[in-house]
């Protein structure tokens, strides 16, 4: 098991609309920044694609500690996983969970690795967050 910081954001010019995701890993002072776009998405899909990406790049299960400016992709995976899980991706009033895909893939890699989940204030200063925020927003800008 290695140790392995993730910082992810997501942004999206509209809601839905055009997205970008942006990550960054580090292992001791080795870093790696990773980055995409889709045309057409939402938000929340793009803060957990970054995630997934960058869980995704992780050759071997690691010991992460994933830092986040979305309350929904750590509710989610903290909080809300089981039950939905249990009722058969169902909400606790019935409905289709949305996001379901990449909730199964994000619940998928959340069992291989050990992760802490952070939650950080978005927009605060926090410099791995303000750098991420800039990937996420320069991909989504690039498919316009």
């Amino acid at each position: 098991m290695s140790d392995v910081q993730i910082f992810t954001d997501g942004a999206c010019k509209g809601n839905p609309g055009p997205g970008g995701w942006g990550a960054l890993l580090r292992k001791g002072t080795t870093e790696k920044e990773m980055s995409g776009a889709e045309a057409d998405t939402t938000n929340n899909r793009m803060e957990m694609t970054a995630a997934i990406e960058a869980l995704s790049a992780l050759k071997r299960p690691c010991t992460v500690d994933l830092y986040t400016d979305s309350k929904y992709m750590i509710d989610g995976i903290t909080k809300w996983l089981p039950g939905w899980q249990k009722r058969g991706w169902k909400t606790a009033d019935k409905k289709p969970v949305k996001n379901e895909d990449l909730w199964r893939t994000l619940a998928s890699l959340n069992a291989k690795h050990t992760i802490t989940w952070h939650w950080v204030k978005g927009h605060s200063g926090h410099a791995e967050n303000e750098r991420v925020d800039r990937l996420a927003s320069e991909a989504a800008a690039a498919i316009r």
